[in-house]
């Protein structure tokens, strides 16, 4: 199923969400003038490598919490959500980003939806490296920070509608499927996938889990605004 268009209609200008766009594609190009070794090495620096990642906290709590050692191995849960693995992977990612995303920066504000795009996304990782905490694969994509994205709008809009691309085998049709419809179904299809990941021996090439936990973020977020939200009108 491939989103076209929602029907949550926006007051504001997307411009966190334009931006955010941008830089991935920015990034991405960056990627492609790189030689083979030089990607490699962009990749493992500045994606999340679960194994370094949990070697840096521990080695910050044997220091009594002294963050200059933390940060380094911290800082990839920012950079790696905007590193993807190739044009299919971007070009998905953005896809979602912008149909989903205008609408959750429109209710949460520009700056707060910037907080807690990236937020969402280090947490997603987190997720995932919980999962394998001695992997050495590099962890990269918007994935789970769009996961997130997902799951507030899972909460936010429920009354919304998705124009949905929708091949049925050789044939292609669109149809609106209601928004809590399309993204439950996304949502299961993750959880599915990343069960299979684990029953499965070898390595797999998407971070599943961090998509599940993205979205479980995603709805907390949501649930939150739409408290305050609630409260506001009751006040």
């Amino acid at each position: 199923m491939i989103p076209i268009r929602d029907t949550a209609a926006r007051r504001g200008f997307p411009l966190i969400t334009i931006l955010l766009i941008v830089a991935n594609v920015l990034v991405f190009l960056y990627q492609q003038m790189l030689s083979p070794e030089q990607i490699y090495e962009f990749i493992y620096t500045y994606g999340t490598v679960p194994a370094e990642l949990t070697a840096g906290i521990a080695q910050f709590f044997r220091s009594g919490f002294k963050l200059p050692l933390l940060l380094p191995a911290a800082l990839p849960l920012v950079t790696a959500n905007f590193l993807h693995g190739g044009w299919l992977h971007l070009i998905g990612n953005m896809i979602y980003l912008w149909i989903f995303g205008d609408n959750v920066e429109d209710r949460l504000g520009h700056l707060s939806f910037l907080v807690t795009y990236l937020l969402m996304g280090a947490g997603s990782q987190l997720f995932h490296v919980f999962t394998a905490p001695e992997g050495q694969i590099p962890l990269v994509g918007a994935s789970g920070a769009i996961a997130g994205v997902l799951g507030a709008y899972f909460v936010l809009f429920p009354r919304a509608r998705v124009l949905t691309l929708l091949p049925l085998g050789f044939f292609i049709t669109f149809v609106h499927i209601p928004a809590v419809v399309f993204l439950a179904f996304w949502f299961i299809l993750q959880l599915i996938n990343a069960t299979a990941q684990g029953l499965a021996m070898g390595v797999q090439p998407v971070a599943w889990w961090a998509h599940v936990g993205g979205f479980l973020i995603g709805i907390i977020v949501g649930v939150v605004k739409r408290r305050e939200r609630l409260r506001y009108y009751r006040e």
